[in-house]
């Protein structure tokens, strides 16, 4: 099979590369020269496509080439916190690119699209609306929340006027190798290791360690985006997630009894953030309904996992 993946060389994309290359499919990555920063494979079935999300032009080109029978759009800007200082930016990559993508896809064979959004679309949630789930009524409070729900409303817009089969995927937490800082688990993982390997003094600065969060392994998350692809219905939305919720203190823990290194703990004012979620988690009933997915990699092995790509990085 022919399939076309933007963002490739990112933190999702490249495990999703992995899974596609492993069942032998023909994968085109839609990069950037601006933005994808990281290596692609070094593997024959792999092709680097040029390619510019606000630039119909140079995806209709890339959509040509690659001739997809399925198309995974994951590129975009990552970064709630980003969105508040680039917000005109964050809106247009994630909202008017995927619509590119899609009209793309529908000039070019129609292929079977799956866009990722992100469960940042909920906002304020109240204990009694949890676990969420695909008919929880969205309130973004951030620009990239908005840009990603006005991304997933593009989809059963597209699948009803086009009949371009789309499928919306919207996860939660993903950790995993691979992963850059800006993100509370790697930020731990990186902090740790300094710690372990001496690089650093036995300090970790830290925010709020009572929140809790579901995370999910990246290649489990890749491993539904797959399923979705696949078995998916056309214009509708999945959640992904570990329907459990993990405080940040649990992981800050796990991550210091697997490197085996005391450090202090020392709160940091700046990463507080008060007015946040207790409590988010979610339910992914309706995947494991519809495609038979569920978690398989715990929580401390996606840790460990994690741990041992930020001291290999930091030895290097």
């Amino acid at each position: 099979m022919r399939i076309l993946v933007t963002g490739a060389t990112g933190f999702a994309g490249s495990h999703l590369v992995d899974l596609l290359l492993s069942e032998e499919h023909q994968v085109f990555g839609l990069v950037h020269p601006a933005t994808s920063h990281q290596p692609w494979p070094s593997h024959q079935s792999f092709v680097p496509v040029q390619g510019d999300l606000l630039n119909l032009a140079s995806l209709n080109a890339a959509f040509e080439v690659a001739r997809p029978d399925q198309v995974y759009h994951l590129g975009g800007q990552a970064s709630p916190g980003r969105s508040w200082l680039e917000p005109a930016e964050t809106v247009a990559v994630n909202t008017g690119g995927t619509a590119n993508v899609l009209h793309a896809a529908q000039a070019f064979g129609r292929s079977r699209v799956l866009i990722v959004t992100s469960a940042h679309i909920y906002g304020t949630i109240r204990a009694e609306d949890l676990p969420l789930n695909e008919a929880t009524p969205p309130v973004p409070e951030h620009p990239y929340g908005v840009s990603k729900l006005a991304a997933a409303l593009l989809a059963p817009i597209y699948w009803q006027r086009y009949g371009l089969p789309v499928v919306e995927a919207r996860p939660f937490n993903h950790i995993g190798p691979r992963q850059t800082r800006g993100f509370v688990v790697p930020d731990f993982a990186s902090q740790v290791a300094a710690v372990k390997l001496k690089q650093s003094e036995a300090e970790i600065r830290v925010g709020n360690l009572d929140a809790e969060r579901d995370f999910t392994d990246v290649r489990d998350v890749v491993r539904a985006y797959h399923l979705l692809a696949n078995r998916g219905q056309p214009g509708e939305s999945y959640l992904v997630c570990s329907g459990t919720a993990v405080s940040i203190r649990l992981i800050l823990d796990t991550l210091l009894e697997l490197a085996d290194c005391p450090v202090k703990i020392v709160p940091d004012p700046e990463r507080m953030r008060p007015a946040e979620n207790p409590t988010i988690v979610g339910s992914y009933q309706k995947l494991k309904r519809e495609t038979g997915w569920e978690p398989t990699i715990t929580l401390s092995q996606s840790l460990k996992d994690t741990l041992e790509d930020w001291l290999e990085r930091r030895s290097a």
